[in-house]
């Protein structure tokens, strides 16, 4: 009986044992299975930007660059999206002989820059609510009209061509500027500057 006993024990340790050598012992001894990720493309998603974008113009509304000062005046007090004060929101610059217009806006719009030069509008600058619009509304109403940006960073983005130059700035203005004014403008304050600092230096020869 004991012996029976002790055979049945030995049968049950056997079956363990061919459990652990068939279930346990021999995958691990099996070399190892090379695997494969597929990686799954995501779908195309279609680009805002047109075939043929639209030429990017100098206008917005009624408002153009190279516009005289009377026309701007009166392009504002017909204008109902600004509250346009007359010459009360005018005033000149006597530094760089600029006339600079500023107004607030009635709606989308909080405040409106207009900057001329030799009587003519050369920066439009529009400061919008970002309460009733927001920067990314205004960003692919762009890209969808005129393309992609030609430079696009955390502060702006901007379109171009040779006299135009669109952008938006952050929070949210969109501004305009007349690229040839503009950089003429330039060339002069460094012009000034640099006569500037040769009267200076050769006001300290004096001594």
């Amino acid at each position: 009986m004991y012996q029976l006993t002790d055979n049945k024990i030995m049968l049950k340790y056997l079956a363990f044992f061919m459990f652990v050598v068939a279930f346990v012992l021999f995958p691990l001894a099996l070399p190892s299975q090379e695997t494969f990720d597929f990686l799954i493309p995501e779908p195309q998603r279609p680009g805002l930007a047109p075939e043929n974008p639209d030429p990017i113009s100098g206008q917005f509304r009624a408002y153009n660059l190279g516009m005289s000062l009377d026309n701007l005046k009166s392009a504002l007090i017909a204008d109902q999206l600004f509250r346009f004060r007359g010459d009360r929101d005018v005033s000149f610059l006597p530094i760089r002989e600029e006339t600079l217009v500023e107004t607030t806006g009635a709606s989308f719009i909080r405040r409106a820059h207009f900057q001329l030069t030799d009587e003519a509008v050369y920066i439009m600058s529009f400061s919008l609510d970002t309460r009733l619009i927001d920067h990314y509304s205004v960003f692919t109403t762009f890209v969808s009209r005129y393309g992609e940006p030609v430079i696009l960073n955390p502060s702006e983005a901007v379109w171009e061509i040779d006299e135009v130059r669109l952008s938006i700035e952050r929070p949210l203005t969109v501004k305009y500027i007349d690229t040839v004014v503009f950089e003429r403008l330039n060339e002069e304050a460094r012009i000034i500057e640099s006569i500037e600092m040769l009267r200076r230096e050769e006001f300290l020869a004096d001594f």
